[in-house]
């Protein structure tokens, strides 16, 4: 056949696969997205109010109605219950959203929103913060240390984030190669982590807070952060909807998606600042939570799956159900005392991802 042939063919065969007309998607297809769709949405619900529910006592109805017409039970029903449930849940959408975006970026299943060092430069920028407050508290006021390390935390976090992903293009030279970009990321990863390690041996003071942050936690989500990240997540989910048919385009292989005029580093440079811009705003307040951004998108591809138009809102809503779920778990496994919520995300996500490779279905 000739080469012009050839050539035609590929492009009439991925403009049919990327027609922007809306198409019926298959009737077993369209049942199986609405299902997911709706169980997602029911999830959400109960576990809100589950939320509500889970105190120092365990997971308690009985008690969520008594506490309902008390005054004094109102303060932590509203003040402290709800906006962590809130914000876990949203958290949770935004690990999930780019998970999404990293797999569909890198055409790999295994790729998490940590794949490019944001978690080692957010775990760098929160240690230099808490070993700058251990040392600042013996020069200023204790009170004074603990506000600033406070509120020096989260903007950090989310500086730290953006610093690593920053790192990684510098030393990949741009978003152009897929492979030499991962390489990056795992070379920075290493490098960042080395220094955070010597900090921490300089400052012995920075392990307990840089634990805490390791781990995860919801614990200190209040309505300001639930603001902030819901205006965080409707700002990026549009900009990610508004690119997946670029992304559907790469699942094709690049030279396809070039020859269909997409121009590759330029989306792809979009889609690593929006990941990266969604990863950061989660870590930033919550902390390292690990598997949720992985195993989100492998749940929407298994119970229904389908195009990124599709699979990256349902991804956002199936990790935002995942760290509701190990939210409320948290608190009422071993209640009074609360688990790292990083680590039943962690033993869940690793539970769910041994079955999917002992089924060889990932």
């Amino acid at each position: 056949m000739p080469r012009w042939l050839q050539s035609l063919l590929v492009r009439a065969i991925a403009l049919v696969a990327l027609d922007p007309a809306p198409k019926a998607a298959p009737p077993q297809r369209a049942v199986k997205q609405r299902h997911l769709l709706l169980g997602l949405l029911v999830a959400t619900g109960l576990l809100l109010l589950g939320g509500l529910a889970a105190g120092s006592e365990g997971l308690s109805l009985s008690h969520l109605v008594h506490d309902w017409g008390q005054a004094d039970a109102q303060l932590v029903l509203w003040q402290i219950r709800a906006p962590r449930s809130a914000g876990a849940w949203l958290v949770g959408c935004l690990l999930g959203l780019a998970g999404a975006l990293a797999q569909g970026v890198f055409r790999n299943p295994l790729a998490d929103p940590f794949l490019l060092g944001s978690a080692a430069g957010s775990s760098l920028a929160v240690t230099l913060v808490l070993a700058a407050g251990a040392l600042a508290g013996h020069v200023i006021p204790v009170a004074t240390a603990a506000w600033v390390e406070r509120f020096g935390l989260v903007a950090a976090a989310f500086v730290g984030a953006g610093a690593g992903v920053g790192l990684s293009l510098v030393l990949a030279r741009g978003a152009q190669q897929t492979l030499r970009l991962l390489l990056a990321g795992v070379v920075v990863g290493v490098m960042l982590n080395a220094v955070t390690e010597l900090l921490v041996v300089l400052s012995v003071e920075a392990l307990r807070g840089r634990q805490m942050f390791m781990m995860g936690s919801t614990t200190l989500l209040a309505w300001p952060a639930v603001f902030l990240l819901a205006g965080g997540l409707a700002i990026l989910m549009p900009m990610a909807m508004g690119s997946a048919r670029v992304l559907d385009a790469l699942t094709l292989g690049e030279d396809t998606a070039a020859s269909l005029g997409v121009s590759t580093a330029r989306w792809r440079l979009l889609l690593v600042v929006l990941l990266s811009a969604a990863t950061g705003l989660a870590v930033a307040q919550a902390g390292l939570i690990a598997f949720v951004g992985l195993v989100s998108p492998h749940v929407v591809r298994r119970l229904a799956p389908s195009g990124h138009r599709f699979s990256l809102p349902v991804s956002a809503l199936v990790g935002g159900v995942l760290l509701l779920a190990a939210d409320v778990l948290a608190r009422s496994l071993i209640a009074p005392q609360e688990l790292p919520v990083g680590v039943v995300t962690a033993v869940l996500g690793g539970a769910y991802l041994m079955v999917l490779l002992g089924r060889r279905a990932v």
